[in-house]
């Protein structure tokens, strides 16, 4: 199982799992139309409430990373983002991500150029691999 679950991290239960089946979908290591755990196999590996899973399942699917279809389970949404959010909302939310990453940056002492050189590998090369 790929989730992990961090106990002592500020961030709510259902929000790791919400980020990290995000990040799981972006990075193609699940693919459009995989189906995810059931929500009681979720919740009893990683022995949180199924509830807690649910809320997160939830979560994915308003944002169109997931369908959840009664009776099957959950799968990883065929569709994008854009047709499920406005243009708005998107860039409602990548400027928040941005501004994140701004303050985040700011306060490891990176300099606006020096981001701005390191999101440009990161985009044209990919995240750097540890070793």
């Amino acid at each position: 199982m790929w989730f992990h679950i961090d106990t002592t991290s500020g961030t709510p239960v259902y929000l790791q799992i919400y980020q990290q089946a995000k990040q799981a979908v972006a990075a193609g290591v699940l693919r459009s139309g995989e189906q995810l755990p059931s929500v009681r196999a979720l919740a009893e590996g990683l022995v949180i409430n199924p509830n807690t899973v649910a809320r997160a399942y939830q979560e994915l699917e308003r944002d169109g990373i997931i369908e959840i279809i009664r009776g099957k389970g959950a799968f990883v949404a065929a569709r994008k983002a854009e047709l499920v959010l406005s243009r708005e909302e998107r860039l409602r939310r990548l400027t928040e991500a941005f501004e994140r990453l701004k303050v985040e940056a700011y306060h490891l002492g990176f300099t606006p150029e020096e981001l701005r050189d390191l999101l440009e590998v990161y985009l044209t090369e990919g995240p750097a691999r540890p070793g």
